[in-house]
């Protein structure tokens, strides 16, 4: 048996702070083509309070939650070849996809009908042990420790896609909205790859606005502020609408807007309301979304980051205080990433 923080229920987290179970289930026993691991480290990801709030629901309850994994190959099913017994290893949010679809064939596997995500459609991290197909785990450079690596298979494979969609050109403009563990590793990015580029953000909290600075921002300021020049790019992290509309007026002539979010929450939803065609959308201004992962976004992530140093600055939990990370990733009190640590 094993140690896992479960979901048994969908709740809300502000009548709910202790939404995850500490419970002793049987330890997983690996298919065809699947790895077994023990898990070290898993991220907090502001997904799973989607999750747990009903936004994007597990299809089956209870589940294990936690798609940022990182563990040592401990068992293998027939045919899992791929790694060798004590191989440090990591999981994303796509556990898999067909490989037989449009999407699939022409490297949008994460546009898959019948793509899974870790956490979600399958048991996850927030445990001592999880299977994983082998062929969607990938190996995590020895450049970083397990809770370093933790967060690069969420918060950083997702921003450098997002900082792909964006289309951003070393010397252009490029502004955050939202400023976790998403944004800070997208500037860490920004700062070595384009390092002429100029990166603005825009954060509520004043404790995340001077850690932007900390980090090279050349200027942070409210959701509401407009920044000091207009912008190429903009990518959003927050779960609201607010900072979408906010955005919009902020970018130049054919700029563009990338929302990186799997869902946004309702509360907000009437600011949408305050749009003002030419003020937030004309002049052939638009608005991406960011569609989950492809393998080809976390293997070209951990090898750039690897290559560039780029660690994420992160808090450490022990399993069992998941409730309070998700907590505190729900009430904004973010620096960072936050990593559970599995003994």
């Amino acid at each position: 048996m094993m140690k896992a923080m479960l979901l048994n229920r969908l709740t809300d987290l502000n009548q709910n702070q202790t939404p995850l179970e500490l419970s002793q289930v049987p330890d997983p026993t690996p298919s065809a083509g699947e790895i077994l691991l023990k898990v070290t480290a898993c991220g907090v990801c502001h997904t799973e309070l989607d999750e747990i709030e009903g936004r994007t629901p597990p299809p089956i309850l209870p589940v294990v939650l936690g798609h940022q994994v990182v563990g040592r190959v401990v068992g293998s099913g027939s045919g899992a070849g791929r790694f060798n017994l004590g191989d440090r290893v990591g999981v994303a949010w796509i556990f898999s996809a067909c490989g037989e679809c449009q999407y699939c064939l022409s490297g949008n596997e994460n546009l898959c009908p019948v793509f899974k995500a870790t956490g979600r459609d399958v048991h996850g991290g927030y445990a001592e042990y999880m299977t994983a197909p082998a062929a969607f785990a990938f190996p995590v450079p020895a450049a970083f420790s397990d809770a370093e690596a933790a967060p690069l298979f969420c918060a950083g494979a997702i921003g450098y896609r997002s900082l792909r969609l964006a289309n951003l050109q070393d010397g252009q403009n490029l502004g955050l909205t939202g400023f976790g563990a998403s944004g800070h590793l997208v500037l860490k990015m920004v700062t070595h790859r384009y390092p002429n580029a100029k990166v603005f953000v825009f954060a509520r909290s004043e404790k995340e606005q001077a850690f932007a600075r900390e980090l090279g921002a050349v200027w942070a300021g409210d959701t509401e502020d407009e920044a000091p020049e207009k912008l190429q790019s903009i990518i959003d992290t927050t779960p609201v609408w607010k900072p979408v509309v906010e955005a919009l007026k902020n970018l130049v002539p054919g700029g563009r807007l990338v929302v990186n979010a799997i869902r946004k929450e309702e509360a907000d939803k009437g600011y949408l309301l305050q749009l003002d065609y030419p003020t937030h959308l004309w002049m052939e201004k638009e608005i991406k979304s960011v569609a989950n992962v492809s393998r080809r976004d976390v293997s070209e992530f951990l090898a750039l980051a690897a290559k560039m140093g780029i660690k994420p600055d992160y808090q450490e939990y022990a399993l069992e205080d998941a409730n309070q990370a998700l907590v505190e990733l729900k009430t904004r009190k973010i620096r960072g990433a936050k990593v559970l640590r599995i003994d």
